[in-house]
């Protein structure tokens, strides 16, 4: 899957997913400082599925006029440490191949999704 992680990924996950066949690119290593508007519209450009911790992207994609037709993965899990993570990461994104033209919501026990507008 084409993803793009923001910059509050850890490392740890990014090498994770990398090694499990991910074509990954993360904001902190090509552009650091991103706003959120600029995250989401590289996204777009690039045909990525953006995953993220910033809650933040759920206003974007659904209340302003920024297209998010992508898809986003918001995980709202424990930051216990980057290993659990990575691991988290990982398992959540190989359990579904759905994600594209949604937003996502990934909790402890649950995954939510609701469809995204394609503007």
């Amino acid at each position: 899957m084409r993803l793009l992680a923001n910059e509050n990924i850890p490392l740890d996950a990014i090498d994770a997913l990398r090694k499990d066949g991910h074509d990954i690119l993360w904001i902190r290593a090509e552009a650091p400082g991103s706003t959120d508007v600029e995250v989401m519209a590289l996204a777009q450009e690039q045909d990525r599925v953006l995953i993220t911790f910033d809650k933040d992207f759920g206003e974007l994609a659904f209340r302003s006029k920024q297209p998010a037709a992508c898809g986003v993965i918001l995980f709202r899990v424990p930051m216990t440490s980057s290993a659990y993570i990575a691991h988290v990461l990982v398992e959540a994104i190989r359990s579904r191949s759905d994600w594209k033209g949604h937003f996502a919501v990934v909790e402890k026990d649950r995954i939510r999704m609701k469809l995204l507008r394609k503007e």
